[in-house]
């Protein structure tokens, strides 16, 4: 095994037990994938009926994009297969694929026009970088409809399901968790602030735009440096993930 497949194991491990630890998962449901380094078409991807907060590095499954497990034992939810197959094979530049029904996030795509509103300084990390899939079209259940949503995602990092949850996609696994969290963080705040039943503040397309670009123009150091403190703290607790 490969070194730079060795660490995306246990880098995607960690993210698993990561949202775990701060309620973005649904039970033994939802689903995060990592494409194999130097190895299109294969990507590392969680075995359905395993409990996110117990999910070690040696868990995960390497599944090719024809449906085939190539390492790793455990079972291939149908829908997990649908929707990242199609997703890597659309979006080469997504090499991690992260889906949730985090409560907050989630809320905003069981409302009628529901989205992220430039509101909040962590809301603006995601300015104009968000694609909205409006109908919902049942369980994806079928290639077709991981095309549709591969489809949908267009060239944004974030997909809103309609009446369903999220996908964040990122370069690397550091990355797409820390929008995946930073995303729950500023969908909760507008949550909260839409609960007063007083107006939204809207920050200004202009300074919405100028503090997205500097977001936008990391080089990812600030999300690597969150991604390894909390490794830190899975350390800390004892945690199996890097097993």
């Amino acid at each position: 095994m490969s070194d730079a497949l060795t660490q995306a194991r246990v880098d995607l491990a960690a993210a698993l037990q990561l949202a775990a630890h701060f309620g973005l998962h649904e039970g033994i449901c939802n689903h995060f994938s990592y494409a194999v380094p130097g190895e299109p078409g294969r990507f590392l991807l969680n075995p359905h009926g395993v409990h996110w907060s117990l999910l070690r590095a040696s868990d995960l499954m390497v599944v090719d994009d024809q449906g085939r497990v190539l390492e790793g034992e455990g079972q291939l939810e149908s829908t997990a297969f649908c929707i990242h197959s199609r997703i890597h094979a659309r979006h080469p530049k997504a090499a991690c694929v992260l889906h949730t029904h985090m409560p907050h996030a989630t809320a905003l795509t069981v409302l009628e026009g529901g989205r992220l509103e430039p509101v909040h300084q962590n809301s603006l990390r995601f300015y104009n970088d968000i694609a909205y899939d409006r109908d919902y079209n049942g369980l994806a259940e079928t290639l077709e409809e991981g095309d549709r949503l591969a489809e949908a995602l267009a060239d944004k990092r974030i997909l809103f399901m309609a009446n369903h949850g999220v996908i964040v996609v990122g370069p690397d696994v550091a990355q797409a968790f820390d929008d995946l969290y930073y995303l729950e963080r500023a969908c909760q705040v507008q949550v909260l602030a839409m609960s007063t039943g007083r107006p939204l503040k809207r920050i200004g397309d202009n300074m919405a735009a100028t503090a997205f670009g500097l977001w936008k123009g990391g080089d990812g150091s600030y999300a690597r440096g969150h991604f390894e403190a909390l490794k830190a703290v899975l350390a800390e607790k004892g945690s199996r993930y890097a097993e």
